[in-house]
């Protein structure tokens, strides 16, 4: 018999329009429940009925690796969400759990191994280079995102995966496109459709012609059985468009904070050995998206903080509360790069922590770490609060970033 009280009393239900907010400020509902009501209801914009949100630090590690909330329960359901289309595919790891999960992690994992990390590296480091160089040539002021922010993982995460420069632009509307609460239900399932048309494309092309690229071990992995074409090609299109999109959009998020923050750029400069501790604490401190992410469904009753989730319930975790929470983080609302110890949850926790973090990591290092050494001055071009910001984008991050030197 459970011992879960379940004649607790009813929580309300939190209608949530998930507005957009100015540049980098945390969401002022999501900072309320987590100090006075950290497990509560919630309606989305989207979707049919309402779910738990969990919000503290332990609640969220919690339901993001405990296999009795699951995310291949959500698929054939109408859960109330964010977009007014599900992003991923059916068949994508995102909505898979363990075992098959891991299963499907193993087939791309060595694209993503600190080994590959240390000889992706110079690719990285070359084409921040020359990247810069263009900029320089352009002249102050300029776009970040345009010449360095939006290029820059496009271009890496292309050449891991075997997409050829020719196509990357098609590559850069798609993701936009489905990245964003902004466009119809039909403009993006059309933009869903065509971008997996494409990856079903290549990899049958790459069965035909081997190559060394991430392409390529998808393709025999389909070829062994290891996973359906299905598999192969949702694995495919979600590491392309969230390696793309979530680290051009962050680190031009990290910029903004650099160069908004008083001190903290000539800081970085003094004493570079602090940077990749500074790159965590950004992780932490930005609010790197707009609401809540992919949801789960509770397999059977399970207490979560003292409140009671019954089976086939909807809940959703909230990494971005999870990283201010108080009892973790001491003065968490504040950016402070000398935190000796950052166990943000950024990239995730449980099974469905985030794949290519390392990757992550090792552009942001690269590009802040680049820029700042390349202008000594650089400044914003404009006035902080005229940086217009992206509206209904589920990764937050300016439209553009005008920067002087």
């Amino acid at each position: 018999m459970s011992s879960i009280d379940s004649s607790q009393a009813p929580v309300p239900v939190h209608d949530w329009a998930v507005d957009d907010l100015p540049a980098l400020d945390f969401d002022p509902f999501m900072a309320r429940l987590l100090l006075h009501e950290p497990i509560t209801r919630i309606r989305l914009p989207h979707g049919e009925g309402h779910a738990w949100l969990v919000t503290r630090y332990e609640d969220v590690k919690l339901v993001t690796s405990d296999a009795r909330f699951s995310r291949r329960a959500l698929i054939g359901r109408s859960v109330t969400r964010l977009s007014p289309h599900t992003i991923p595919q059916d068949e994508a790891v995102g909505f898979t759990d363990p075992p098959r999960h891991a299963q499907l992690r193993k087939a791309v994992a060595r694209a993503f191994s600190a080994r590959s990390m240390e000889r992706l590296r110079p690719l990285v480091e070359r084409t921040a280079h020359e990247l810069l160089d263009g900029m320089e040539r352009h002249g102050s002021p300029a776009d970040l995102l345009e010449h360095f922010n939006a290029p820059l993982p496009l271009t890496v995460i292309s050449e891991v995966m075997g997409v050829p420069s020719s196509d990357r632009p098609l590559m850069a509307h798609w993701t936009g496109m489905l990245l964003t609460a902004a466009h119809t239900r039909e403009e993006s399932e059309a933009a869903k459709a065509e971008i997996r048309a494409y990856f079903v494309a290549l990899l049958r092309h790459r069965r035909a012609e081997p190559r060394e690229d991430l392409a390529g071990d998808l393709a025999t992995a389909v070829a062994s059985a290891e996973l359906s074409e299905a598999e192969a090609v949702a694995l495919a299109v979600l590491i392309q468009i969230s390696a793309t999109h979530a680290v051009r959009n962050n680190s031009a998020n990290m910029v903004y904070a650099l160069l908004t923050e008083p001190g903290l750029a000539d800081r970085l400069r003094a004493e570079p050995a602090v940077l990749p501790q500074a790159v965590e604490e950004l992780l932490r401190w930005i609010p790197h998206r707009r609401g809540v992410g992919i949801a789960r469904i509770a397999t059977q009753d399970v207490e979560v903080g003292g409140t009671l989730i019954a089976k086939d319930e909807v809940v959703y975790a909230s990494y971005l509360t999870a990283n201010r929470d108080p009892s973790v983080f001491e003065r968490p609302d504040d950016l402070d790069v000398d935190r000796s110890r950052v166990p943000h949850l950024s990239f995730g926790h449980g099974p469905h922590f985030c794949l290519a973090s390392m990757l992550a990591r090792l552009e942001s290092e690269v590009m802040l770490t680049g820029l700042l050494a390349r202008f000594p001055h650089l400044r914003l071009a404009v006035p902080a609060k005229e940086i217009a910001w992206q509206p209904a984008a589920l990764i937050r991050g300016p439209e553009t970033l005008p920067v002087a030197w």
